[in-house]
């Protein structure tokens, strides 16, 4: 049985923990220099300058891919571990076609729908 007690030891390694968080955060803002000059307030990417807006619209379709790529790569490791242990499961070919089922009926719906023809 274990009691409050017991735990004194990790409550006080988190205070000092967060102890010093706290004072290395306050003592750089505090000790640090504060040279804000034109050059250092300029955006910065890859060595390329900045040149336009970069709230411009996209066109949804890349989403939508990326989407349906996340979903079924998930899909495919879920059913990795599932091939391995093929053999010692009972119900595992009514369980992973119940898994399968409904990603298979939202991918046939995004086909017919034309999520993923890029020439509209």
């Amino acid at each position: 049985m274990s009691t409050s007690i017991d735990y004194i030891a990790i409550f006080i390694q988190f205070l000092v923990a967060a102890g010093f968080v706290l004072i290395v955060i306050v003592s750089t803002h505090f000790l640090g220099p504060k040279r804000s000059t034109k050059a250092k307030l300029a955006s910065f990417e890859c060595g390329i300058e900045s040149v336009g807006n970069a709230r411009l619209p996209f066109n949804v379709r890349y989403f939508l891919t990326a989407i349906l790529f996340v979903m079924f790569d998930v899909e495919v490791i879920f059913m990795y571990p599932w091939a391995v242990n093929f053999k010692q499961l009972q119900n595992g070919f009514l369980e992973m076609f119940l898994f399968i089922a409904p990603l298979l009926i939202v991918f046939i719906y995004i086909i017919k729908k034309g999520g993923l023809q890029w020439d509209r």
